[in-house]
């Protein structure tokens, strides 16, 4: 290749959004400085479905495709971008993350089909409004509070915590339920009716999850930042997404999530989810979603809570998200490894479906 190679670098804004985006001027500064300083020209691609041509054309001119679009995002979703991206892939540039490796990787299902793996626990899913009617509310009745997930979402969408409380002498079963989105408060109603809710989620995502509540949930969140199939760093939060909010109401400042505080991947504090992750975990995911090292993402993570300790004290992880589609915020050293992989990709000469 006699000229620099060329990556396109996506998100979602308007037309003066895209007018006036620089490699400078945008929340990805970062990844541009490094993709510069490995010799590659990447320019932005801010994309809406109002001018979904015009980036098609701009995509067809790269070598490669970075893409942050979130799945939901204000009421837009995905579906014409996806289409896109396979059409762009199919002729020649490779896209990061590829709308094919997002429905393997990037959806709640995966929680399902690799629930025998070292991170899973009791998950269920339900592929029809009928299973859903049928085997939700024994389960909840026996196994305690569950985490219901619509298959695809962010920010919370879609994801509730469900207990059974005693109805009403002689009444149908109730449910105290809350949202995972920022704001929620807990609501007491009829199963039924809030099953009812969810069954949008099975008909537009083709199924819906359902994991035990982790008790620890207090303990926090690690976000483990994944290039490829090493970990570039770790991101650990105080979250309050399906934790009652205090009596001062969920806008309170207490009702609010504690800041992401982001260690390298060299925290001594996470080496041992950093072993599975690298020598058990990914590469088990990879064999089970038929996934090889050229297709995985250029950023990924994946969310895990801490599960019970063991007899001897240690912690265990259970994963409860896989992120795919729009990473953002990574750590410090996370975009020098992007820029890192997506060099080794085009030197390589990997095929156009790398994802």
């Amino acid at each position: 290749m006699n000229r620099a190679p060329k990556v396109a670098v996506v998100w979602r804004g308007d037309r003066e959004a895209r007018r006036t985006a620089t490699p400078q001027n945008n929340r990805f500064h970062r990844v541009f400085e490094e993709l510069a300083a490995s010799g590659i020209d990447a320019e932005p691609a801010v994309y809406d479905e109002a001018f979904a041509d015009e980036v098609r054309d701009q995509l067809l001119t790269a070598d490669a495709v970075l893409v942050w679009v979130n799945p939901l995002d204000d009421g837009k979703s995905r579906v014409a971008l996806d289409a896109l991206l396979r059409e762009v892939a199919a002729k020649g540039p490779w896209v990061s993350a590829h709308p094919d490796v997002i429905l393997k990787m990037g959806v709640k299902e995966v929680l399902h089909r690799t629930r025998h793996l070292g991170w899973g626990t009791d998950t269920h899913l339900y592929r029809s409004v009928q299973a859903f009617r049928e085997e939700f509310p024994g389960r909840l009745r026996t196994a305690g509070p569950r985490v219901l997930k619509r298959n695809r979402g962010n920010a919370g969408q879609g994801v509730w915590k469900v207990e059974e409380i005693e109805p009403l002498a002689g009444g149908a079963a109730m449910a105290r339920v809350l949202h995972a989105q920022r704001g929620s408060v807990p609501e007491e109603l009829g199963l039924a009716e809030f099953m009812a809710r969810c069954e949008s989620y099975v008909e537009a995502d083709g199924c819906i999850l359902d994991q035990p509540f982790q008790p620890r949930l207090p303990d926090g969140m690690i976000r483990c930042y994944m290039g490829a199939d090493r970990v570039v760093g770790f991101g650990h939060q105080f979250i309050k997404a399906l934790i009652p909010p205090p009596p001062e109401g969920p806008d309170s400042e207490a009702a609010q999530p504690g800041p992401r505080t982001m260690h390298p991947a060299s925290a001594e504090r996470f080496q041992a989810l950093r072993a599975r992750m690298e020598t058990e975990w990914t590469p088990q995911m990879m064999e089970v979603l038929g996934i090889d090292r050229t297709s995985l993402p250029i950023i990924w993570d994946a969310d895990f809570l801490y599960g019970p300790r063991t007899a001897a004290g240690e912690d265990t992880y259970v994963l409860c998200e896989i992120n795919v589609s729009s990473v953002f915020a990574i750590p410090d050293q996370a975009p020098a490894e992007i820029a890192r992989l997506v060099a080794e990709r085009l030197r390589d000469g990997t095929t156009a479906r790398a994802g």
